[in-house]
């Protein structure tokens, strides 16, 4: 059944439209990969984060969108963007979404991991990808979409749009702080140990990818990375915070699937 005549037999009230923007960006849909569930949006809580009326958290799977500003701190560049992007199409839906569970359903922080659906059957995540309002992600085993999600931020990111105006990528020598950041770096060293692959980049960031990850990097020639520049993306962990001393690499990024690692 498609999503529309699920979201009717919800008792879903109003017309439902997709915006002129979103009509040029129509390739993103990224189809369900399975039956959707319908849910009531009580709250857009950011650009990758919905609050249901049941009282549940949802974190979207597959897109990070830039941190509005808390506890002080200012909101980072199309961080309101995102979150008026998606409360838009979520009240285009008439306030309702499908939702597919991620195959971990949950994060460590109990919220429910799932790809959201509008109306029509298209997916949000991917709406925001092509409108360059967030970056794409892809972590084991959630990655049933990554493809047409990384296509989404590809069109984007060569349009040239909001995020994507200006380089997002840093040095690896120039990071200085923890969070989700692209990075990019010469590989000087490569090692196997017990905790899986490393890559040491030359400006003091190490990549790693686990040993419970290796299997979705089974084209990965991870040897023939040494010497040549690579760009990473994800969440930057600070390894002296967390160790009490600063080791060689001191900035650790960790990578579960190949969309996240690339090589030039």
């Amino acid at each position: 059944m498609r999503l529309s005549e699920q979201i009717k037999k919800a008792s879903l009230v109003g017309a439902f439209f997709v915006s002129a923007f979103f009509s040029l960006v129509a390739f993103a849909t990224c189809s369900s990969p399975g039956p959707l569930q319908v849910h009531k949006v009580a709250q857009v809580i950011d650009g990758d984060t919905l609050r249901l009326a049941d009282g549940r958290s949802v974190r979207l799977i597959g897109l990070n969108t830039p941190e509005l500003g808390r506890k002080g701190r200012r909101a980072e560049p199309f961080a309101e963007m995102a979150k008026a992007r998606l409360h838009a199409l979520v009240e285009a839906s008439g306030g309702r979404v499908g939702l597919y569970s991620g195959d971990q359903p949950h994060d460590h922080y109990g919220r429910w991991l799932a790809h959201a659906f509008d109306s029509t059957g298209s997916n949000l995540e991917a709406s925001l990808l092509a409108e360059g309002l967030g970056y794409f992600v892809a972590i084991q085993p959630n990655t049933a979409l990554a493809s047409c999600h990384l296509a989404a931020e590809q069109r984007a990111r060569e349009a040239r749009l909001r995020l994507w105006r200006k380089p997002p990528l840093q040095a690896a020598r120039e990071v200085r702080q923890g969070g989700f950041a692209l990075v990019e770096g010469r590989v000087g060293r490569v090692e196997r140990n017990r905790g899986g692959v490393w890559l040491e980049l030359e400006g003091g960031v190490a990549i790693q990818s686990p040993i419970a990850a290796l299997g979705a990097f089974n084209a990965m020639r991870w040897e023939q990375l040494a010497g040549r520049t690579v760009e990473v993306r994800g969440w930057v962990i600070d390894r002296a915070r967390r160790q009490g001393r600063t080791p060689q690499a001191r900035w650790l990024i960790q990578v579960s699937h190949p969309a996240m690692l690339a090589g030039h």
